[in-house]
């Protein structure tokens, strides 16, 4: 299942302050982050990871996220 989320991560240096807790929670799940886009996307495909884990990730290093709905 493919999860999108708005964050507020705007910069590849943030990217790279929460890949090792995102790595660390989905090792064998796709993520990926589109700064481009005026939500800075978050979209991860998981069939293990629930939304609110990865929300309650992104927050825990002091971002917001939230998940887009369809």
């Amino acid at each position: 299942m493919i999860h999108v989320f708005r964050t507020s991560v705007i910069s590849e240096k943030q990217v790279r302050q929460v890949e090792p807790f995102l790595k660390t929670l989905m090792s064998n799940e796709e993520w990926n982050f589109d700064l481009e886009d005026c939500d800075k996307i978050l979209r991860v495909e998981t069939e293990k990871v629930t939304p609110e884990t990865v929300i309650t990730l992104l927050k825990s290093q002091g971002f917001e996220c939230s998940e887009l709905s369809e």
